[in-house]
Order: C-alpha cells, then sequence, then structure tokens
C-alpha cells in the first residue's frame, strides 16, 4: 500500500475567521494605514477643495483612446462666481479651429454683423478640446471648447447670439 500525506481535517472551513480573530489590530493598522494613503494622495487645491483633475502623469486620455475634457490641476469647478466651466463656442472660421489644439491659450474676438466694429470678449482662456468636426455645413464654422471662468461663460453665449466669432492665438 503507497504512503499518504496525513489528512489534516478543519483547517479551511473557519482558517479565515480564525486569522481574522488573532490578528485584529494588524487588520486594522493595514486599513488605517490605506485610508491614510487613499486621503493624502487625493489632489486638493490652496483652499482644501477636492479638485476633479486627474493625477500627475495621467495626461489628457490621449493614451487610452478617451476624448474626456481634462480641468487644469487646482482649478475648482463647482459654482462659485469665479470658477471655471467648460464652455463650446462656436468660431466662423473652421480653418482657424483646425489650427488649434488642446491647452493652447487665445483671445475671441466678437465682430457685428452690421457694422465694421470688433471687441475682445475673453483674453488668454484656455483651449479644453477640439472636437472633430462631424457633418458641418460649410460656412457654418466650427466649434472649439474653452475653460473660462463662469462670467466669461455668460458673455461668450451673448456674444455668439448677436456677433461671428473669432479667435487669435496668443
Amino acid at each position: 500500500m503507497p504512503e499518504f500525506t496525513p489528512v489534516r481535517a478543519g483547517r479551511g472551513r473557519y482558517g479565515l475567521r480564525r486569522f481574522m480573530r488573532r490578528r485584529r489590530r494588524l487588520l486594522a493598522v493595514a486599513a488605517a494605514v490605506a485610508a491614510t494613503a487613499l486621503l493624502a494622495s487625493t489632489p486638493r487645491t490652496e483652499d482644501g477643495q477636492t479638485t476633479s483633475a486627474p493625477p500627475q502623469g495621467a495626461g489628457a486620455g490621449a493614451d487610452s483612446g478617451s476624448r474626456s475634457l481634462v480641468r487644469p490641476e487646482g482649478k475648482r469647478v463647482g459654482d462659485a462666481e469665479g470658477a471655471t466651466v467648460i464652455a463650446p463656442v462656436r468660431i466662423s472660421d473652421a480653418a482657424t479651429v483646425r489650427l488649434l489644439e488642446r491647452n493652447d491659450r487665445v483671445d475671441v474676438i466678437a465682430s457685428s454683423r452690421e457694422s465694421a466694429s470688433a471687441r475682445v470678449v475673453a483674453r488668454n482662456v484656455r483651449v479644453a478640446d477640439v472636437p472633430e468636426s462631424g457633418d458641418t455645413v460649410p460656412g457654418d464654422g466650427a466649434l472649439v471648447v474653452l475653460a473660462v471662468p463662469r462670467k466669461t461663460a455668460t458673455e461668450l453665449v451673448g456674444a455668439a447670439a448677436t456677433s461671428r466669432l473669432a479667435v487669435t492665438l496668443c
């Protein structure tokens, strides 16, 4: 008859429970360290608010193929008057929009349709995204997404309703 290793019954059924009971303090310390590490790794602004920016080195999602908008680190996006918002704006010259890239700085200029006057609506604002042009009518312009203060976004919407918008690179 061949030799077999001895069978040890009873260890598998309550092994995890026994392990947890014997090492309660060690597991509590490990959980506390993990929670502290998670809290410490969350990006925060100077006033202690949590930001919505990705971690350093995460980029803008180019490697993963996603088209998500990335807000600048340290900028809080919310209901505050000076908060940065994402504003889609239709620029009348589609060829100019094709020159833009993410994170470029631009000035937005509104020109009146009736007169030859023009005014600067937004200065030195960041391009958050340049969406690919879909089925648009020629002469309809192109869309660009800008990261602007809330007040400037309101001015951009008002200017777009009554004027043609153009951008200049800063």
